[in-house]
């Protein structure tokens, strides 16, 4: 088994090198029009899951994956929500209205 390292901008790949016994080493960030998250994971044998993923080959515990995919969601929304805090950025500029109209009522 060889350790070694990857990075990927999608997701999903990511989920599966977690599910795979891979761990996040980093999230780093570059704003190209838009912000796009590269995540970096270490571990064994990522390569030859690497190859799997892209030749359609992977299979993984649709459970686990779930949770991997949910945790790396949490980080990067922590991150982001970090990030613009640091820089004062509001997300939203505008005003929430009053929804209560919405409200749904089985009675």
């Amino acid at each position: 088994m060889a350790a070694s390292s990857l990075e990927t901008t999608d997701i999903f790949r990511g989920a599966f090198f977690m599910c795979m016994g891979g761990d996040l080493a980093d999230i780093r960030f570059r704003t190209n029009g838009k912000q796009i998250a590269t995540f970096s994971f270490t571990g064994e044998d990522l390569q030859k899951h690497d190859l799997a993923y892209r030749n359609g080959r992977a299979l993984v515990n649709p459970l686990q994956f779930r949770e991997a995919l949910n945790h790396l969601r949490d980080i990067l929304f922590e991150r982001l929500r970090k990030q613009q805090s640091q820089r004062n950025e509001m997300r939203y500029d505008r005003k929430r209205k009053d929804k209560r109209h919405q409200a749904y009522s089985r009675y």
